[in-house]
């Protein structure tokens, strides 16, 4: 009964984080709360990974790395970087995939793939190279820098932190670079070579033809008889019919409506909606339609701009509509269009809830534009200016990272202690506030892994793990433990694909060690190759890191799965074959 609840929740768990009809965090809790009513685990146990030393390292990493980005440092390694490479797209490509790298080794790669994306869509403009050249290899090298050390990813952390509770040693700070360079050495030379020439060459547009507005736009002259005269812009008929109007000229002013503005006799109103539907409302609101719409001239003038704003990582856009989110009070902008995953959304765009990584075409003063260059909510794309660098505080911020780096590995401070230390040293350095060092951390990744660590025990409590682990055993162990294992990296890595990397590793993590138990080979090797297998999914762009480059990049769906599948499959030949070599089954 109790194996038959705990794979009935696994199941319902993976079809929510799939489906994300609820958040991602609530569905953990609610699993918890289920678990521990039913007995299957104690209170302590569905919150002792809550608790856990390896909360405080990912906690402490977040705020390190928010630290180093407020201070500069890192946006001035990149523009460095980037400049002394801008001559070869060859060259350039090199240098983003092994700088990504490395950064990503100690920090969270989708913060990596985020801080890299401004400059290299603004850099692609300047050179005449498609960005969609550039972005996906910076996504995958983010993502493989990750398996080079046990800080790169959370899921290395959490995975090192569930293999502790059983008994096992946890994961060495770089016990894990050896493999982890040869995954990312192969991911690298695939992408010059192979990867690079399947890579797409999307064309830069003009945004109204990216964005296809000339379908949705009209010019209207509102007639000195027409009822529409007088009516605020924002509380008119046209308004009430799913109208928008998104500029007013009156006389030689060409100007953003606001919720003050009155529509008035003879003005020229730029109106996006249905044309069909406004033909029919033509005569009875007064209203004469213009023939032609110059869309370049009425929607830019010297003051008014058009612009690409991305949602990034840890906004507090995320799952807001355009109207909660309040563009036009908030930020003095109009939203007309949104782009997702390629596809283009512009009709009733005040309801949709945004996403990470969702592309909004906002129109807008450049005054206000300019105001958003630093906002932690969005980043401006094609107009990159790097935070001012802060020398001294940035050359504290990586000292910290640094030592703490030293205290761990040479095992002078537990790796909890030593981030912890260095996190707090950064605040009282006033390298980072302590608002904004609670604004770093990612609460809801640390509820998941938390929670998922605590469904590892319920698993193990209820004997799910052994009823699956005696199943993969029965079938795959008379071809030998090898079979077993890449059963497991298999399983692993298609598990990514509906859920965040920490939760599947988390998932198949206790079935692993009691399957590695059963047949007598090592447990450590096990873990280690489905810790790194969770890494390595390339295949769809489900990966937060592959979100954010899906549409300033230009990608459809096949092409990460025409060039992210043979990626992929290289990746689990590698983890298969040199797992062994490091830890012997």
């Amino acid at each position: 009964m109790e194996i038959a609840l705990v794979l009935t929740l696994l199941v319902i768990a993976v079809v929510l984080f799939a489906t994300e009809k609820l958040s991602i965090e609530i569905v953990t809790l609610l699993m918890l709360i289920i678990l521990a009513s039913t007995r299957i685990i104690t209170a302590e146990e569905a919150f002792a990974g809550l608790s856990s030393d390896f909360i405080i390292i990912i906690a402490s990493i977040f705020i390190l790395s928010a630290a180093l980005q407020e201070t500069g440092i890192l946006d001035f390694a990149v523009v460095s970087l980037v400049r002394l490479a801008h001559r070869s797209s060859h060259l350039m490509l090199f240098v983003v995939m092994v700088v990504t790298g490395i950064v990503s080794a100690f920090m969270n790669n989708t913060t990596v793939t985020a801080m890299f994306v401004t400059p290299l869509v603004g850099l692609s403009k300047r050179i005449n190279t498609s960005a969609s050249k550039l972005l996906m290899p910076l996504a995958f090298a983010a993502i493989l820098g990750g398996t080079c050390t046990l800080i790169g990813t959370s899921t290395n952390v959490a995975v090192s932190g569930y293999i502790a509770k059983t008994g096992l040693a946890p994961i060495g700070l770089f016990e894990i670079s050896g493999i982890g360079f040869a995954i990312f050495a192969v991911g690298l030379v695939y992408m010059m070579t192979i990867g690079q020439r399947l890579l797409p060459n999307r064309d830069d547009q003009e945004l109204t033809e990216e964005y296809k507005l000339q379908k949705y736009l009209t010019e209207i002259v509102v007639l000195p008889d027409s009822p529409l005269v007088g009516q605020l812009v924002f509380a008119s008929d046209l308004t009430s019919l799913n109208f928008r109007i998104l500029n007013i000229i009156q006389g030689k002013d060409n100007f953003l409506p606001d919720f003050r503005t009155r529509i008035m006799a003879n003005d020229v109103l730029l109106v996006e909606g249905d044309l069909d539907n406004l033909m029919k409302v033509k005569e009875t609101k007064g209203i004469q339609i213009m023939a032609d719409v110059i869309l370049k001239k009425d929607l830019q003038t010297d003051v008014i701009r058009l612009a690409e704003m991305m949602v990034v990582r840890q906004s507090d856009l995320i799952n807001k509509t355009v109207k909660e989110a309040n563009f036009l009070q908030r930020y003095g902008l109009v939203v007309i269009a949104i782009s997702r995953h390629g596809e283009t959304l512009r009709t009733k765009i005040g309801s949709i809830r945004l996403q990470l990584g969702d592309l909004l075409l906002v129109q807008g003063s450049s005054e206000r534009l300019n105001q958003l260059r630093n906002s932690s909510n969005v980043a401006l794309l094609g107009e990159f200016e790097p935070v001012l660098f802060k020398k001294r505080k940035g050359i504290i911020a990586i000292s910290c990272f640094v030592v703490a780096i030293l205290l761990g590995t040479l095992k002078l401070l537990p790796l909890s202690i030593a981030f912890l230390l260095a996190a707090i040293c950064t605040i009282l350095f006033r390298c980072i506030s302590s608002n904004k060092a609670y604004a770093a951390i990612d609460f809801r990744l640390l509820i998941l892994i938390g929670g998922m660590t605590a469904f590892g025990t319920a698993m193990e409590n209820s004997g799910a793990a052994d009823f699956l682990a005696q199943g993969i055993v029965d079938f795959l162990g008379p071809m030998g433990k090898m079979a077993v294992l890449a059963g497991f990296v298999i399983l692993t890595v298609l598990l990514t694909q509906p859920m965040s990397n920490a939760a599947a590793a988390l998932v198949v993590a206790p079935v692993a060690l009691r399957a590695a138990v059963e047949l007598g080979a090592d447990p450590r090797a096990f873990a280690i190759a489905i810790m790194l297998a969770a890494s390595v999914s390339l295949v769809t762009p489900f990966e937060p890191a592959c979100i954010l480059v899906y549409s300033p990049g230009k990608y459809k769906f096949r092409d990460f799965i025409q060039i992210g599948t043979p990626l992929t499959i290289l990746l689990i030949v590698v983890i298969l074959l040199l797992v062994p070599v490091f830890w012997p089954l």
